[in-house]
C-alpha cells in the first residue's frame, strides 16, 4: 500500500487528532509496516496515539 493510501486510512480513523493503539497496530499489520514506520507517518500527520499498549509507538 502506498504512503498516500496509508495516510488516508489513518486520517479516516482519527478522531480529534487521535487514533487508538489497537487501530494503529491494525493499520501497521494490514499495510506491512512496522509500528515504528507507522509511528513516523503518524508524526507526519500530527496524529497522536491514545490508549497506548506497551509503548509500541515512539
Amino acid at each position: 500500500m502506498d504512503k498516500e493510501r496509508v495516510m488516508e486510512k489513518i486520517k479516516s480513523l482519527a478522531r480529534d487528532g487521535r487514533i487508538s493503539c489497537a487501530e494503529a497496530l491494525g493499520i501497521a499489520r494490514d499495510t506491512d509496516l512496522s509500528p515504528g514506520e507507522l509511528g513516523d507517518l503518524l508524526n507526519e500527520t500530527k496524529i497522536k496515539i491514545k490508549s497506548c499498549q506497551l509503548g509500541c509507538f515512539p
